[in-house]
C-alpha cells in the first residue's frame, strides 16, 4: 500500500493579467497619411499615459506682462513645458514629410486641430 509523501504537491495558479496595449514607452507607428482614424486613437492614447492629452484641449494661459506672482510665472511655464513635449511627441509621430507641413504649429492644440481639419478635408466622404 502507498503511503502519502509528507510533502504535498502545491499547485499555484496565476490569475489572468491583461497587458497593456501600449506601454507608455511604445509611441504609435509614424504617420504617413493613410489611417488617421486608427493614429489618432493611439496617439491620444500615448499622449493620455503620459499625461500630456490635457494639452490638446486646453486654450494657452495668459499672464500679464508686469505680472509678478511666482505662482502664476511658474505655473505658466510648466504649462509651457508640457505643450513643448506633447507638441513635439506628436510631431515625432508624423513621417518626415509631414513633419515639415505641421512643425510651425505654436502649441500643441494648434498642431491637433489642424491635423484634423486637413485630414478630414482629404477622406471621402
Amino acid at each position: 500500500m502507498a503511503t502519502e509523501s509528507a510533502n504535498p504537491v502545491t499547485m499555484v495558479v496565476q490569475p489572468h493579467v491583461a497587458q497593456p496595449i501600449a506601454a507608455q514607452g511604445e509611441r504609435p507607428e509614424k504617420f504617413s497619411g493613410n489611417d488617421f482614424k486608427r493614429w489618432h486613437q493611439k496617439m491620444l492614447f500615448y499622449l493620455t499615459t503620459l499625461k500630456l492629452a490635457r494639452f490638446l484641449s486646453e486654450e494657452v494661459p495668459v499672464v500679464s506682462e508686469g505680472e509678478t506672482d511666482t505662482q502664476k510665472r511658474a505655473a505658466m511655464d510648466a504649462w509651457g513645458h508640457g505643450d513643448f513635449l506633447c507638441r513635439n511627441y506628436i510631431l515625432n509621430g508624423l513621417s518626415d514629410t509631414l513633419y515639415n507641413v505641421y512643425s510651425s504649429a505654436t502649441t500643441a492644440r494648434a498642431l491637433w486641430e489642424s491635423l484634423e481639419k486637413n485630414t478630414k478635408q482629404r477622406m471621402p466622404a
